[in-house]
């Protein structure tokens, strides 16, 4: 895989290393106004089915600048996987993922299984998801760049999660030492190993690959997990260094990262930040289920072309 940070693009981007100018006014107006908390992302909407254009605007504009948006809607617990498809569409994502475990819908049903196949992958469990972002076991070809959450049923106690966009983790890395970024956008910086079958098969080749990539469109994507289970890490001392930085940012009390619960009829929509989720525990009337919906394409209108006077 070449590096993608020798690949042509077809616009200047602030996330190339060779042009500080830009990368510093595309910062500026990064950083200028950002959310401070939950509540500044937040927007409370009726029906995600029928968004208004208003309603879609307010979340837009959050995306634009944070790269997600969560949403309160008064579809409580209704389970129609109409809701997330139709937002999904809402803002022009079209490649739906329709993973091996999704549903006939293409959607996600993330929700505790006792049985069969699934039982076996955390996301089915009631355990803690420590940070990452989607997919970043897939292919080159198949990275995810959008993902959207719906909430059906909450747990009935724990559950929440943690967020953080992920141009303000390079934007933190990249102040603290540019050679980080560099060391990121490594060819193998990150590889994830081949999965194996019950058959002894092999169902997923190895997948080596970067954290930071730039797309052909100038825009970043990031393939991130901090597990140390089933990823194999560069041995390069200064890669180690920036993912120990990257670790430690993502262990603290930073005022980027956002805190909190979501409840029936919430959601989010963003261009696959990263994020974590507590462990939780369902009783008989709060089963915890929520819809996941990934991306191969992402939200429209949200580029850096389409956001920054650059």
């Amino acid at each position: 895989m070449a590096n993608p940070q020798q690949k042509l693009q077809a616009a200047p981007t602030p996330f190339s290393l060779d042009d500080d100018d830009l990368y510093r006014r595309w910062r500026d107006q990064k950083l200028e106004d950002y959310p401070r908390g939950l509540g500044d992302l937040l927007v409370e909407i009726k029906d995600p089915r029928t968004l208004t254009e208003s309603e879609h605007d307010a979340l837009l504009a959050r995306c634009r600048k944070a790269n997600m948006a969560l949403y309160a809607s008064k579809t409580g617990a209704d389970p129609d996987p109409e809701i997330p498809l139709s937002m999904g569409r809402r803002f022009g994502l079209q490649d739906l993922n329709k993973n091996w475990l999704a549903d006939e819908t293409g959607l996600t049903s993330l929700t505790v299984r006792s049985e069969g196949i699934r039982q076996q992958y955390i996301p089915y469990t009631n355990r803690a998801i420590n940070w990452h972002t989607d997919g970043y076991y897939n292919t080159a070809a198949k990275q995810i760049h959008a993902l959207n959450l719906h909430v059906v049923q909450q747990a009935a106690t724990g559950g929440e999660n943690a967020l953080m966009d992920h141009e303000i983790a390079y934007i933190l890395l990249r102040d603290k030492n540019p050679d980080y970024i560099r060391a990121l956008m490594g060819p193998k910086v990150m590889t994830i190993p081949a999965r194996i079958d019950e058959g002894g098969a092999e169902a997923r080749q190895e997948e080596p690959g970067p954290v930071f990539s730039i797309t052909p469109s100038g825009d970043l994507h990031m393939r991130y997990t901090i597990r140390v289970n089933n990823v194999m890490w560069t041995d390069d001392a200064l890669g180690q260094e920036a993912l120990a930085y990257l670790r430690d940012l993502l262990n603290s009390d930073s005022p980027y990262i956002y805190r909190g619960r979501l409840e029936s009829g919430m959601g989010l929509v963003s261009n696959n930040v990263l994020h974590d989720r507590a462990a939780f525990t369902d009783d008989a009337t709060h089963k915890r289920h929520y819809y996941r919906a990934r991306y191969f394409d992402r939200l429209a209108g949200t580029g850096v072309a389409d956001c920054y006077d650059l």
